[in-house]
């Protein structure tokens, strides 16, 4: 059986869970599944997956092998995209994820305007907070914040966003404004579920932090700032995700001269993709829009 057809089968069943599913996923049968993976692990020498009448499991081996071949199929895809080439003129999806609301505040606006230049270009763009998998979900570049985990992935350096501590006016009224990090530990904190939870809150270059105690925690950007706004604590949030309510009045910047440090913001994709046009032309508007907003 074709080498190339077995490493998508075996990539399928790891995908979905099973044979059946990955057989719905390729258009083919289990039987002919079944087949391929039997052929592959008679090519390789070794078992890929523990088999029972329930479920389908990844041995060492096949979870070893499993990210060399999701690459080579990466690899191919993008070879492949490159020589149809769409060498010239962005063309296809380009498949997106960031941050919510950085998302709506800076990637809608860039791809907005790509969209407008680029007639037979299509965007899929998935703004959620959390770090998706890259490559499972198909995505040709995530918009990460924060510390990057080590990664074969290919990152781009856009510019920063700082963190910012704040509370309401009604809040500072009522408890008083901490005059120090370690004032922290007797106010009500607002946390974070997500990429940027954590145990504690740093602050400068680390010569300080203070274990965080939220009395409230949430899962999204706009719950906390609700949260905040209506004096229910004080909060640990990004520059840009506050900037309207700072200019307001309705939340009030603390700590100024110990803030959290800054935050890189980065591009991150495979290596396969740097070449298509459309990638290309992503990166370049959104080191654009970066300048723009001061976020460089």
């Amino acid at each position: 059986m074709d080498r190339l057809l077995t490493l998508e089968m075996f990539v399928a069943v790891a995908n979905e869970g099973g044979f059946a599913a990955a057989a719905r996923k390729l258009g083919s049968s289990p039987p002919a599944v079944t087949r391929g993976i039997a052929a592959l692990e008679a090519r390789l020498g070794t078992t890929l997956f523990h088999r029972s009448t329930r479920a389908v499991a990844l041995t060492d081996a096949g979870a070893a092998f499993l990210d060399r071949a999701r690459r080579i199929l990466a690899d191919l895809a993008g070879a492949e995209r490159e020589l149809r080439g769409a060498v010239a003129e962005p063309r296809g999806q380009l498949h997106l994820t960031a941050p919510v609301m950085f998302g709506r505040l800076h990637v809608l606006p860039v791809v907005g305007d790509l969209i407008a230049q680029h007639g037979e270009l299509m965007v899929r763009m998935m703004l959620i907070d959390r770090n998706v998998r890259i490559v499972e979900e198909g995505i040709d570049v995530a918009v990460r914040i924060g510390p990057l985990a080590a990664t074969s992935l290919k990152a781009v350096r856009i510019g920063w966003v700082r963190q910012m501590l704040v509370a309401s006016p009604a809040y500072l009224a009522r408890r008083g404004a901490p005059t120090s990090v370690a004032d922290l530990s007797e106010h009500d904190l607002i946390a974070a579920m997500g990429p940027r939870a954590a145990g504690e809150w740093q602050f400068a270059s680390g010569r300080w932090r203070v274990e965080s105690r939220p009395r409230l925690v949430l899962n999204t950007v706009d719950g906390i700032l609700a949260a905040a706004e209506a004096g229910l604590g004080i909060a640990n949030l990004l520059s840009y995700q506050l900037s309207a309510a700072v200019d307001a009045g309705r939340l009030i910047s603390l700590l100024p001269d110990d803030q959290p440090p800054q935050l890189p913001v980065n591009l991150l994709f495979e290596p396969s993709r740097a070449a298509l046009p459309a990638v290309r032309l992503f990166i370049a508007a959104m080191k654009g829009r970066m300048r723009m907003a001061g976020l460089v």
